[in-house]
């Protein structure tokens, strides 16, 4: 047993840990659980906890559905709300199939992968996801069908003694408790939305850290008595909710994005990384914004980038590369926009990394970074100047990844067929869906 295995086991022992809890998702990023006695940990450290594949979306077919959730005990957190049974604790696992090899359905799994490349190419990524979210009365509509905020505060309001106050507080302090640590948190544009940003960690730490985030600021609101949804777009008139997300790639300590001689000390290999990132945006897009609610978010406003560009102070493109500590070589970075609060972080950031590795190895080349807004352009201007537009719904998005080789390959076989099999389903089950505005603009008059 290893030196984590054990301290897992006296953890357990010496908090009277009840329950622990064995963390992994499906293909579109569901958090699945399973709760272990703490008499089973051990075994399950050795020889894996078998369950049934099949059940799980994306995951395999009947005739092959035994498969085994192997514990990392790098992941192991007392969970810091106590039920009425006693304390829980969670492990993120890896998937496997029953002769011990990780399950090419696991999420996790492909986020390695890609990780183990970029070790490869002599590089260590480290990323820092800024996500926005939606706090409401409650998760059923109000008389008017619509959602209700808890607020009607707006871009870093102050609003002492606030639901939205009180909650950001709370969730900060459940999260640094776990370890997850918080850079800042504030009010959003939208009411009722707010942003709490996470510091930077390795791909895959951050990657459960949003799994757990995302967990926590449930947690939270419900025991507050609110709703929290991260829904791409609840409302049509407010901002929508993304997961903007900062990245770095490091090679031993030193910061491989960072040139002290460029204007914007922006090095060969960032520029090349960016390319990488703007050239592979549209075949993503299905990852990156994998719900049909996401694109009401992409094309309504309140900057969320429709089209493939790039920029420094230009908060409309899709890439941006802040300069808040221009001479700290350490803080440089470049900042994904499209990426939407719902996305599967383990997929997401895969492809966000292979696609900026691909930009490295094959020296694609940058084009000129965007200066003004690039909606307020017209049709023609954009054309000229090589910013094509992001797909439009779920299905250009599903058509893109379909025709995709680099997103196959990243993603491999049995996760790329089972997530566009999931998405075509739900691309089928909206397209026959009659909506309200079909009823409020063509039932009184046709």
């Amino acid at each position: 047993m290893d030196r984590q295995q054990d301290y897992v086991l006296r953890t357990i022992e010496d908090r009277d840990v009840r329950f622990v809890r064995l963390w992994f998702t499906d293909v579109v990023g569901t958090l699945k659980s399973v709760a272990l006695s703490p008499a089973e940990v051990e075994n399950a450290f050795a020889e894996g906890l078998g369950f049934d594949g099949s059940s799980i979306d994306g995951y395999t077919r009947i005739s092959e559905s035994d498969m085994l959730l192997q514990p990392d005990p790098a992941t192991f957190q007392i969970l810091p709300w106590r039920g009425d049974s006693g304390q829980s604790s969670r492990m993120f696992c890896d998937v496997l199939t029953p002769d011990g090899r990780p399950a090419p359905a696991d999420p996790r799994h492909v986020l390695r992968r890609v990780l183990e490349k970029a070790s490869d190419m002599g590089f260590s990524c480290f990323m820092h996801p800024e996500i926005e979210f939606y706090l409401l009365t409650s998760d059923q509509p109000g008389p008017d069908g619509r959602p209700v905020p808890v607020d009607r505060a707006g871009y870093f309001d102050n609003v002492p003694g606030s639901d939205a106050a009180d909650f950001r507080r709370d969730a900060v302090t459940l999260l640094e408790s776990m370890g997850i640590s918080v850079e800042f948190s504030h009010h959003e544009n939208g009411p009722g939305q707010n942003e709490i940003d996470l510091r930077a960690a390795d791909a895959l730490t951050t990657a459960d850290n949003v799994m757990t985030f995302r967990t926590v600021v449930k947690e939270v609101a419900a025991a507050q008595g609110t709703y929290a949804t991260f829904m791409p777009k609840p409302f049509s008139e407010h901002p929508g909710s993304g997961m903007h997300t900062h990245i770095s790639l490091f090679e031993g300590d030193s910061n491989a994005f960072y040139d002290p001689a460029d204007e914007f000390r922006l090095s060969v290999t960032g520029r090349r990384f960016i390319a990488g990132l703007l050239r592979h945006s549209v075949e993503i897009s299905a990852v990156t914004h994998q719900f049909v609610n996401s694109y009401k978010r992409l094309w309504g406003g309140g900057e969320a980038p429709s089209y493939v560009s790039w920029g420094h102070n230009n908060r409309s493109a899709l890439v941006r590369v802040p300069l808040y500590k221009p001479d700290k070589a350490g803080s440089a970075r470049i900042e994904y926009r499209g990426i939407d609060a719902s996305a599967n972080p383990y997929l997401a950031y895969a492809l966000l990394l292979a696609a900026g590795l691909k930009g490295i190895e094959e020296g694609y080349e940058l084009p000129e970074s965007a200066a003004e807004d690039v909606s307020a352009l017209t049709t023609h201007e954009r054309r000229v100047l090589g910013h094509d537009p992001l797909p439009g719904t779920l299905h250009d998005a599903l058509r893109a990844a379909e025709e995709s080789e680099f997103v196959a390959s990243v993603l491999g076989e049995h996760v790329f067929d089972a997530l566009l099999r999931n998405k075509r389903q739900e691309w089928d089950d909206y397209r026959v869906e009659v909506t309200p505005y079909e009823l409020r603009r063509y039932l009184s008059g046709l």
